[in-house]
């Protein structure tokens, strides 16, 4: 089974690739207001990085055997890819309108959420459960704003 630090090493995977992608995309885009939303969301997704980060420190071994260890780990990878949640290799510059832009970050905002939902269902720490409960809403709120906005295109 893969432990709590291989699923949080995942989560930090998440949010740098949203991070990263935001970025890009800030630096590719002409309107001034959808390049500030875009800056708005890196930023959140540079604070949670921070948050899995510290709670990564906080965290003890897993005392199982390093062989088991290895093998939660490739499972974990086996099961979503090296790749997964990554939305980094799209080339904004080639979209053909900002919509296809809010329809690529709503789907990787949701994809987030569904797997921090999932591995909430593993967390018996109440306050690690307030926490991630805090940032599945932080990335649900995210979805709404690329909704409004892809309205308002």
């Amino acid at each position: 089974m893969f432990t709590l630090s291989d699923i949080i090493d995942l989560a930090i995977r998440i949010e740098e690739n949203g991070g990263k992608t935001y970025r890009k995309a800030m630096s590719e885009v002409a309107d001034p207001r959808l390049s500030a939303m875009l800056k708005r969301l890196a930023d959140d997704e540079l604070e949670h990085v921070k948050w899995f980060e510290t709670l990564k420190s906080r965290i003890k071994p897993s005392g199982i055997s390093p062989a088991l260890d290895e093998m939660g780990r490739s499972m974990l990878r086996d099961v979503l890819g090296d790749r997964a949640f990554s939305i980094s290799e799209a080339d904004f510059t080639s979209l053909q309108h900002m919509k296809e832009l809010l329809d690529i970050s709503i789907d990787f905002e949701k994809d987030t959420i569904i797997f921090y939902e999932m591995i909430s269902s593993f967390v018996e720490d109440e306050a690690t459960l307030k926490a991630l409960a805090e940032i599945i809403e932080e990335e649900k709120s995210h979805v709404s704003l690329l909704r409004e906005t892809f309205e308002k295109i």
